[in-house]
């Protein structure tokens, strides 16, 4: 592992022959503060506060490709399966709960190819007593590669076992 210290956290230190690998991130994304089970092999993810909108991003690395150095479908799904509830949650300004997904429905629309920096940008189409649904998108180096949408479930604010899902605390640079 090879430490960062400007930006606090650990990075894998990547080494593809003919790939120009960066572990820099666009200006104002911070490492999501949400790390336990699954999330800590895929991750970090990145978010970032801007117009009312939190936008979430990762850097494909070596870990997230198929045999085509492209991110493998399943890494590309479970980054939907994150930003749309959480990207929902924030901007609905609700205590939502825990929100497991239902249905995640996904139209791949181009590779996101190893090095690329993709970003996603989501929104809560309407919310019933029970239900969440909502749609975004994600583009890898600036290029449409992902459209989701889904049904989540809303929960109690008491079924979140892991810990404080706020704004403030997911993206939280001090930790």
């Amino acid at each position: 592992m090879q430490e960062t210290p400007e930006m606090g956290y650990s990075v894998a230190s990547i080494v593809f022959p003919g790939v120009p690998m960066s572990d820099g991130m666009p200006a104002g994304f911070v490492p999501l503060q949400l790390r336990m089970g699954f999330l800590d092999a895929i991750g970090p993810l990145y978010g970032k506060w801007a117009d009312n909108r939190l936008l979430l991003g990762f850097r494909v690395e070596p870990r997230h490709c198929n045999p085509g150095e492209v991110a493998h479908g399943g890494m590309l799904a479970t980054f939907a399966d994150m930003l749309l509830p959480i990207a929902s949650r924030f901007q609905s300004r609700l205590d939502l709960g825990f929100l497991p997904t239902i249905n995640l429905s996904l139209d791949f629309l181009a590779p996101a190819p190893l090095g690329a920096w993709v970003e996603g940008r989501a929104e809560g189409l309407t919310a019933t007593r029970n239900l969440l649904f909502a749609q975004g998108t994600a583009s890898a180096d600036g290029i449409p590669c992902l459209r989701a949408s889904g049904i989540f479930k809303i929960t109690s604010p008491a079924s979140n076992k892991s810990g404080d899902l706020s704004r403030d605390a997911l993206l939280d640079s001090n930790n």
